[in-house]
């Protein structure tokens, strides 16, 4: 079975399902009070603003946004817990869609 080629077409590739995954993986790290700091909780903000055009100055934001966004700072916090379904996944998205 041959990978979907993003550069291609996007057919086969499911990114916002994807996302949505990467961030519950992503939560159950910084809701965690000892894992958390001021910037996943500014994160937090931003992820409750989804979708929510009024509260983001005009522009539709989703979950793919943040990861693309934020990419790095995901990683790093995945890797400092060593999270590799979560790397995994976040390796994917990166292929695939950002």
């Amino acid at each position: 079975m041959s990978k979907p080629d993003r550069y291609v077409s996007f057919v086969g590739i499911d990114g916002d399902s994807n996302a949505r995954k990467l961030m519950e993986l992503l939560r159950q790290h910084i809701d965690d009070p000892a894992k958390t700091n001021r910037f996943w909780e500014l994160f937090k903000g931003k992820l409750e603003r989804i979708k929510q055009p009024a509260e983001t100055s005009g522009f539709s934001q989703d979950e793919l946004y943040l990861i693309h966004a934020y990419i790095n700072n995901i990683r790093e916090l995945f890797e400092s817990y060593d999270d590799q379904p979560a790397l995994e996944l976040l390796d994917r998205i990166e292929a695939e869609s950002c």
